[in-house]
């Protein structure tokens, strides 16, 4: 019909008359056709969620314009130095096999959500004014126990900052903001809806940048309320500031849950990071975590990082394709749609640990959940640390650099900081999350952005933790399937050790009610 979709979509709704339908149903129909001629801006793109969704932009929607990703100098290295070394992840390596080409519409802007103005300079914020139609913000500090100030200024008044940036965009169509599903951590049942937050945010913000460090220390016992930690209030803030936006931007948030490795896309099990869930895994399948605090009746809301990318994009058309009169919010979790139990999750990890070992095994695969902090004390103790130390020794006396007490202790502190979430649980209601899996269903191209895990549909937990312990075993400790021979020889030699020691320890045990 003529139309130009890059510059009518912006209009489509109640603002266009003629023609509206046509424009609509294209929109509608098509995901993809969305995307075309689409200029992006993504914060957080070197994070685990922003990798995904990076590339699953470059390679379903093929006519985008160019994606401009916000990166800050880090740790020595330049912004483009920090693009060279993202690109070198395997997730982009079936890109560089199909269609190396598209990683041409990549753009460095160099700034920062934790400065003024974004860091970014004012030229190209005045080009990124005019040219961006499309905002991602997936930046964020993911630490639980981060302290107060950072959280704050890198959760709260880093979306305040992205706001106001998308605020200045001339034709922006749509705005995605990455929360967390424990964003109402303090809450048992949790709607798709923007609580108010225990404090006014703004009044937050005004403190933070004034107040000395002692008077922080009192604030923050004031205002965090029932919330866990840093990460969950601070994202409940920014909740709030992106509710107060959406009267006058087209907004969406995206809450996933426990975000874990891929489904399906761009590969089975890929995942970058032991962050949360993953180093726990990594470390129950390397036999050096015995024991964790959990109540294993409860349900573990899981969700597939490459679920959490594909919900981001059809977000993004979903809020302009299907327009509502108020902001949606997507709860992205499993726990409502397809369950699973702690108890489910932990022996299928045990199953797997053991079916394909790695060659960095520490010790037998094998843990339990526990209730009791002084029992698993105990066996943290004895079964953790004291083990470590003794490799440690051994380490020491061949010359080697001990480390295994500083990692058993390391992976403590990430058990310790999700206890709170292993002995709750939370339901997440899923209408939005329904609404926009019936929709892409209906788009022509909707089988190229999967976002239903329901069991019809094919997804099933036992073949995905398979998956996900290979995935951590290939893409985490680079330990390729050809040592899988001698990791088998090395895991029973420890089945063995093991054996013994507990015959051991039941005889001496024995022994003393006797003596």
């Amino acid at each position: 019909m003529g139309l130009n979709i890059k510059e009518d979509i912006y209009f489509t709704g109640a603002k266009l008359k003629n023609n509206n339908t046509i424009i609509r149903d294209v929109i509608t129909n098509n995901i993809g056709h969305f995307y075309k001629d689409a200029s992006i801006f993504i914060t957080g793109s070197t994070g685990f969620v922003g990798k995904a969704l990076l590339e699953k932009l470059l390679r379903s929607c093929d006519d985008i314009d160019s994606v401009y990703l916000l990166i800050r100098p880090k740790r020595g290295m330049g912004c483009e130095q920090r693009l060279k070394e993202l690109l070198k992840n395997p997730v982009f390596n079936k890109i560089k096999e199909t269609n190396p080409e598209v990683l041409n519409k990549i753009k460095i802007i160099e700034g920062d959500v934790s400065q003024h103005n974004l860091g970014i300079s004012e030229i190209d914020r005045e080009k990124l004014a005019e040219k961006l139609t499309m905002i991602f913000h997936s930046a964020a500090t993911v630490r639980f126990n981060e302290d107060f100030k950072t959280a704050v200024v890198l959760n709260t008044l880093g979306t305040k900052r992205v706001l106001e940036f998308g605020a200045e965009i001339k034709n922006l169509q749509s705005f995605v903001h990455v929360s967390t599903a424990y964003s109402n951590a303090d809450k048992n049942d949790v709607e798709e809806t923007v609580y108010k937050p225990p404090f006014d945010p703004r009044s937050l913000i005004n403190c933070i940048e004034f107040l000395p460090e002692a008077a922080l220390k009192t604030l923050e016992k004031e205002v965090m309320g029932d919330h866990p930690n840093t990460y969950t209030f601070t994202k409940a803030m920014a909740e709030f500031i992106v509710w107060e936006y959406s009267a006058k931007l087209p907004i969406a948030i995206v809450r996933p849950s426990i975000v874990t490795a891929a489904w399906q896309e761009p590969f089975p099990g890929w995942v970058d990071n032991i962050s949360g869930i993953t180093g726990i895994m990594m470390e129950i399948g390397r036999g050096s975590i015995k024991s964790i605090i959990a109540d294993e009746k409860n349900v573990m809301d899981l969700i597939p990082v490459d679920v959490v990318a594909n919900t981001l994009v059809t977000a993004a058309w979903h809020t302009v394709a299907y327009r509502s009169n108020s902001m949606r919010v997507y709860n992205c979790t499993s726990g409502q749609i397809n369950k699973v139990l702690w108890k489910e999750i932990g022996h299928l990890t045990q199953t797997y640990a053991r079916q394909y070992p790695t060659k960095y095994l520490s010790w037998y695969p094998g843990f339990s959940y526990r209730t009791n902090r002084i029992v698993h004390w105990i066996y943290a103790v004895l079964l953790q640390r004291v083990p470590a130390c003794i490799f440690d020794l051994i380490l020491y006396c061949t010359k080697r650099k001990p480390i295994m007490y500083k990692i058993s202790k390391k992976f403590e502190r990430a058990c310790k900081t999700g206890e709170f979430f292993a002995l709750h649980e939370w339901n997440f209601h899923t209408s939005n999350i329904k609404d926009l899996v019936g929709a892409v269903d209906s788009a022509e191209d909707g089988n190229r952005f999967n976002i239903d895990i329901r069991r019809e549909n094919g997804f099933n937990w036992d073949p995905y933790i398979k998956d996900f312990m290979l995935g951590i075993r290939q893409y985490v400790l680079k330990d390729d399937l050809s040592s899988l021979p001698k990791a088998r020889v090395k895991l029973n030699w420890f089945y063995w050790a093991n054996r013994f020691i507990q015959l051991s320890a039941v005889y001496f045990f024995l022994k003393l009610i006797i003596l």
